[in-house]
């Protein structure tokens, strides 16, 4: 409770007033004062203040205080807080700068003011409960400790890396001396191991080497070693070669005998803590790979705040930025390419399955990191749902993803019921039809016509001759009048010849038109064709001319 108010309105000179316990307890004095049973009750009440709610305890000490002195204030260091109590208990509450530099100066000599509270005891429970309170806040747990594998993870790369680098160094310094070893032997540490026994390659005919290779590799080498065209080197040339073999055999040496064996040892502490932390990533992508997202991330719970995008493309921002900039397609995946799920699928569909994939790590990871469960029930569900999708996709069956993914989707059979439609060619053709027998009738009767009609003219001018000659019509015999009606039906169809009628000229027309049209747009469908399929050739032309750039 506060004694003199009046002090408190010199805000900026607050402090002096609480150099002392003597000068703080001039100011203030205990009111009420209630201890915590246990540090999990403590830890209730201060997650409750620090979340801006009102815990039991503090509730029921307000209700004895609003009971005796309700007409007075009440200072609050946090206004979210304030609001709650004034809604619940309807007390009148305050929040200032005068209030928080009145708090300081109470926390400053807490000691003073509440006695019986000695100041090793206070610092302990301090200390404990700001622990409790920090693991409280942040979900930790001591168990899921991810630097054990960050460094592991890092560790073994950094490894691979220097080994290879002696090895690299060894094959290109001795390479320029016998150049054919290299094509040779194959395995690293064997080539070390030859250089460092025998130096000069002109001692590879008088040493044997039978312990180290094989006899038909140990038959080429020395055959190779006479006619080698490598370049002569000196003898202190030789012995740095062989101290650097001798360093990367050691090196190597140990990397096969003891670091194997610690290597294996390290996989089975690695997989324990990738069980132990992420169990549910784990099943998803197995253990390197998930043990390299936490690495790349950071922690787990930096992981835990990607979406599932980010996880996919973990590992290739390079690639990812390089695309955007040069305005191309992004990359399909990061460093979820080396899952298992990824790499048993055709290369089509890898784009799909790793996103599918990062999608439900990602659900994984955050499960794992936020989560209390530490089954690894969600992940086994995950993947089996991927491992349908890929059967899917490889199968091209239908079936359902979700669920179990073994019962097959229920499907008709299809029945093709459309009416098979026969092309009629008598459209094709603009000429009136007619019938063989007709035809034939026709050409009989104007085959008949023809001499009937030339008689008839013939006789008629000899009559209209022979009246207006005076002479008498004579009639001639029955032989000579059948040559001369011949020759005169011969004459007549030479004068008279058959020509088509005006119908016929007209379909004739019509068809050479229609043919005409027909030749045109045929002309243009390929010249649209030609334009197109150009088009489409500088298309490609451009894109690998960018591709080379």
């Amino acid at each position: 409770q506060v004694l003199n108010e009046k002090k408190l309105q010199e805000v900026d000179s607050l402090w002096k007033e609480f150099e002392t316990p003597e000068k703080a307890n001039k100011i203030v004095k205990l009111k009420h004062f209630e201890k915590f049973q246990d540090t999990t009750e403590a830890l209730a009440a201060s997650t409750a203040l620090v979340e801006g709610k009102l815990s039991k305890n503090l509730k029921k000490i307000l209700k004895k205080i609003v009971a005796k002195d309700a007409h007075e204030q009440l200072a609050v260091a946090d206004a979210k807080l304030g609001g709650v109590i004034k809604d619940k208990l309807n007390l009148s509450c305050i929040h200032s700068p005068m209030v928080t530099e009145l708090m300081r100066g109470i926390r400053s000599q807490i000691e003073g003011l509440i006695t019986g509270l000695p100041s090793r005891e206070m610092a302990a429970m301090c200390l404990g409960l700001a622990h409790s309170l920090s693991r409280y806040k942040l979900k930790f747990s001591p168990d899921k400790v991810d630097t054990m594998i960050i460094q592991a993870i890092s560790l073994l790369d950094d490894l691979d890396k220097e080994l290879n680098n002696y090895i690299m160094r060894c094959r290109e310094w001795y390479g320029w001396h016998f150049p054919e070893l290299g094509k040779i032997i194959t395995d690293n540490l064997t080539y070390c191991k030859c250089v460092r026994k025998v130096g000069d390659r002109s001692n590879f005919a008088s040493s044997d080497v039978s312990d180290i290779l094989p006899e038909e590799i140990e038959e080429d080498v020395k055959a190779a070693a006479e006619i080698s065209m490598g370049t002569e080197v000196s003898e202190e040339d030789i012995d740095n070669i062989i101290h650097l073999c001798d360093q990367a055999c050691t090196h190597r040496w140990r990397a096969v005998i003891e670091i194997s064996e610690y290597r294996t040892q390290l996989y089975d502490y690695l997989k324990n803590r990738m069980m132990a932390i992420a169990p549910n990533l784990t099943v998803m992508v197995g253990e390197l790979v998930g043990a390299r997202l936490i690495a790349h991330a950071g922690s787990l719970l930096n992981l835990a705040k990607h979406p599932a995008s980010t996880v996919q493309l973990l590992g290739a921002e390079k690639a990812l930025f390089r695309a955007l900039k040069t305005k191309r397609d992004t990359p399909k995946f990061g460093l979820i390419y080396h899952a298992s799920l990824v790499g048993q699928t055709n290369p089509k569909n890898k784009g799909k399955i790793s996103r599918m994939l990062a999608a439900k790590t990602a659900l994984t990871i955050r499960y794992d990191a936020l989560g209390e469960d530490t089954s690894a029930e969600m992940g086994a569900e995950n993947r089996l749902k991927v491992e349908t999708r890929l059967r899917v996709l490889e199968e091209r069956g239908i079936r359902r993803i979700s669920g179990t993914g073994k019962a097959l989707a229920k499907t008709d059979k299809y029945q093709n019921k459309s009416e098979v439609k026969v092309f009629d060619p008598s459209g094709d053709s603009t000429l009136p039809v007619v019938s063989k027998k007709r035809k034939i009738q026709e050409v009989e009767e104007q085959d008949t016509e023809v001499p009937v009609k030339a008689k008839k003219f013939k006789a008629e001018m000899k009559e209209e001759t022979a009246v207006e000659d005076g002479e008498p019509v004579k009639k001639k015999k029955k032989k000579k009048d059948k040559e001369k009606q011949v020759e005169e039906e011969e004459v007549l169809n030479e004068d008279f010849p058959t020509s088509p009628t005006v119908e016929v000229r007209q379909n004739y027309i019509l068809f050479w038109e229609f043919a005409l049209l027909f030749h045109y747009a045929l002309f243009m469908t390929t010249l649209v064709c030609l334009q197109h399929t150009e088009k489409k050739k500088k298309k490609k032309k451009k894109v690998k001319e960018e591709d080379e750039d």
